[in-house]
């Protein structure tokens, strides 16, 4: 079956998004052999979903894959995946929809990787068990987001010395009150992991601005800040298993 596969992202200005998605984008079209693979954004600028979609039906296709590319369920990915559905009535190509980039085990390896490389960029060679880990996630207003970071945390419990999770906002923990709490904990090494799918403007600014004067402020001996965890290639396998997984049961 010719199939295609459209990422719904949930948009940013920042050309680092385009850019990230780009070479998402090709990639999952190499390695699942689709015959075109593509992106659009539910919000903020263009391509939105409906042109996405009809720029894939100008494909020769017969099913298109649609992803959304979120870290949580929620409302976002509720009101991505229903402007994609009312969107089938335009035509005969069979839409299947797979479940967003949560409560799976590679989400728990892309953190493992995303430490592994700051540890290993600074040339410190400590166990993971003598490693504190402080994951900074978006925060939302639906469970199911602190749900779904709370698996990872839970994941890696055993791994490392110590690992816990803030929000940049929304919810509690915020980023001081997390720096406070691994502060608590007295750790040799703190690694803080972004919890971002892009290098978009929390990653490149917001953050910063709480998490620099939190830890100027506290007694922490060193923190590593590890890169963002969208352009791993554990989550361009993680996308195609979540396409094959509807396009199986289809």
């Amino acid at each position: 079956m010719k199939r295609g596969v459209l990422l719904i992202d949930r948009g940013s200005r920042e050309k680092e998004v385009k850019e990230e998605l780009d070479f998402i984008c090709k990639k999952v079209k190499e390695k699942g052999n689709y015959v075109f693979s593509n992106y659009c954004f539910l919000e903020v600028i263009p391509p939105f979903i409906e042109e996405g979609v009809k720029k894939c039906l100008q494909h020769e296709i017969e099913s298109l894959t649609i992803v959304p590319y979120f870290l949580y369920p929620g409302k976002k990915v509720k009101a991505a995946v229903n402007d994609a559905i009312k969107l089938q009535s335009l035509t005969k190509v069979k839409f299947v929809i797979s479940k967003p980039m949560s409560m799976h085990k590679t989400m728990s390896e892309l953190v493992e990787n995303r430490v592994k490389s700051a540890l290993e960029k600074n040339t410190i060679s400590l166990p993971s068990n003598q490693i504190d880990v402080m994951i900074i996630g978006h925060g939302s207003k639906d469970p199911n987001a602190q749900r779904s970071i709370q698996y990872v945390v839970d994941n890696l419990t055993n791994t490392y010395r110590n690992i816990s999770h803030c929000f940049l906002e929304i919810e509690d923990p915020n980023i001081q009150q997390g720096i406070e709490k691994c502060q608590k904990n007295n750790p040799e090494v703190l690694v803080i992991v972004f919890y971002f799918l892009h290098k978009g403007a929390h990653v490149k600014r917001d953050i910063y601005e709480d998490l620099n004067p939190a830890i100027e402020k506290s007694n922490l001996k060193k923190v590593l800040i590890t890169e963002h965890i969208g352009t791993d290639e554990k989550m361009i396998d993680l996308i195609l298993e979540r396409a094959r997984e509807v396009e199986h049961a289809n």
